[in-house]
């Protein structure tokens, strides 16, 4: 029998079955339930959480053979043959390979014919933001007086390049990254019921390494299975991801903390034997200086992340928060420069040096220390850290004037944390502690995990442990991607009169009657 992989084994095939997403189901389930269904739908979000699937389903209950409702009964023909992907009125297309307007119009020439066995004709289109500007157009017009039996369902993992003419009729759905322990239980379930065994400590390495994606993790736990002979151990686990165990990593931070540089280059050897994988090593690092960071913080935050190690309080307890922010901002760098390095080791070892130089709790608290740790702050932020005495940056952030617009488009943010980043609005700041304002209709955005790394983005390129707050209300002031938006509109407005006063273009249209196509101008950004 042919092998099935379990991310279409367990693809979901009703709402309830869905991880995560349940704000979506429960506005779903009421459209059809209560016989209120758009024509148009709009599914955004990362790769992997359930977008395609979702819109499956519904498919599924729009054609149904029981009737339309929140609850198929898999087992009529139309369930099945959709089930099955052979179903003649779900049309499924892939944006990213028909992006062509030529494509388009032969995919709506039979909108206007009825369904062939079904109740609805559904046009599945996946990656939607894939289609060129003429596409857009040509969908636009069916878009915006569908025939009763037809319904679009869109899918894309970049919602903004979707024109808002398009998007403003369409009902939008903004899919949720998967939470952790989500993920971690759905895949016990998973193991459970294929009678595989597994540590636990294996489930949670796969399940981070999956960030958010329950189809990525699936995919890793196959690929876990087949290294383990039929099981899944940390051990395993680790290799396949190219992590090392934890306790070198505790090592590392402890020998780091002692500045004991003969113990730390000791431990590159053991780790060099294990993995050459270390731009990893480093990422386990500042995942464990980041756990550092937030247990000197709240340490219930931590136990709530179940990331609590039993030697996180001795090494907190010996760093400053100064120094965790520095050690961060030194191994972030240093990640960035590895690749410029003379090879990956040496890389390494130079990043460990760096650490090893400033050796923490050295100074004192006199005006020439305080500085000094601004000073270094600096250099740490420019990536111009010298080998020199030790120094730490100030634990909050100076005061002075922050281009906000600026520093959000340069903080190393994607997906959805980069566009909370992007549509807040900066309202003051004091004692480290930043208000910004968002406007409520992007509150889908927020959460602890998201909020979390904006602030922990904003520290780390300043260089100062920096907390921010949120408040839902319309901003009084241009947020950075309104600032980005207007600067293009306003080269877009530029590049367009310029060729309209283009004395060639004018005599063009002049002499041969011609037309400017506006929407044809862009201009070079």
């Amino acid at each position: 029998m042919t092998y099935q992989a379990l991310a279409r084994k367990w693809r979901p095939r009703l709402f309830e079955q869905l991880v995560g997403q349940e704000h979506i189901v429960a506005a779903l389930t009421h459209a059809l339930d209560s016989d209120r269904v758009h024509h148009g739908f709009l599914f955004a979000g990362t790769r992997g959480i359930g977008k395609t699937t979702l819109a499956r389903i519904l498919a599924k209950c729009l054609n149904c053979e029981t009737g339309v409702g929140s609850k198929p009964c898999n087992e009529c023909h139309a369930c099945q043959s959709i089930d099955e992907g052979r179903f003649m009125d779900l049309i499924e297309v892939d944006a990213a390979s028909r992006t062509q307007v030529a494509d388009t119009r032969e995919l709506l020439d039979n909108v206007q014919y009825a369904p062939t066995t079904g109740r609805f004709k559904v046009y599945l289109i996946d990656e939607v933001h894939m289609l060129s500007a003429h596409s857009f157009n040509a969908l636009l017009k069916t878009l915006e007086e569908p025939p009763p039996h037809v319904k679009f369902l869109f899918a894309t993992t970049d919602p903004q390049k979707v024109p808002v003419t398009v998007l403003s009729r369409c009902l939008q759905f903004n899919l949720k990254l998967l939470q952790l322990d989500q993920i971690q239980d759905q895949l016990k379930r998973i193991l459970d019921s294929e009678s595989v065994e597994f540590e636990d400590e294996a489930v949670r390495l796969l399940a981070r390494s999956a960030q958010g994606s329950m189809r990525d993790s699936l995919s890793l736990l196959d690929q876990a299975i087949a290294q383990g002979n039929g099981r899944v151990t940390a051990e395993t686990a680790r290799k396949m991801l190219g992590l090392i165990e934890a306790d070198y990593v505790r090592d590392l931070m402890e020998a780091l903390v002692r500045t004991d540089t003969g113990a730390v280059f000791g431990i590159i050897d053991s780790i060099a034997q294990r993995s050459s994988a270390y731009t990893q090593i480093l990422d386990d690092l500042l995942s464990q200086l980041f756990y550092l960071a937030l247990y000197k913080r709240d340490p219930e935050l931590l136990e709530a992340k179940q990331e609590l190690a039993p030697w996180h309080p001795s090494v907190a307890e010996q760093l400053k928060d100064e120094d965790l922010q520095l050690f961060y901002q030194i191994a972030l760098i240093g990640k960035r420069d590895l690749p410029y390095s003379p090879d990956p080791r040496t890389g390494f070892e130079m990043v460990m040096l760096r650490l090893l130089a400033f050796q923490p709790n050295c100074l004192t608290d006199s005006p020439a220390s305080h500085v000094e740790k601004r000073k270094m702050a600096r250099e740490a932020e420019n990536g111009q850290i010298a080998e020199r005495a030790p120094a730490h940056p100030p634990s909050t952030a100076s005061e002075t004037t922050v281009d906000w617009h600026e520093l959000a488009r340069q903080l190393s943010l994607t997906g959805w944390v980069q566009e909370l980043a992007m549509n807040l609005a900066l309202r003051s700041r004091e004692n480290g502690v930043w208000l910004f304002e968002l406007n409520p209709q992007y509150e889908h955005l927020v959460n602890d995990e998201r909020v979390g790394a904006v602030s922990k983005a904003i520290s780390g390129h300043l260089g100062a442990q920096i907390e921010i707050k949120i408040q839902l209300s319309e901003p009084d002031t241009e947020t950075p991607v309104q600032s980005v938006e207007r600067k293009k509109s306003e080269k877009q407005k530029q590049a367009e009169q310029a060729i309209k006063n283009d004395p060639e273009v004018q005599d063009l249209i002049e002499q041969f009657d011609a037309t400017l196509m506006e929407d044809s101008i862009r201009s070079r950004q």
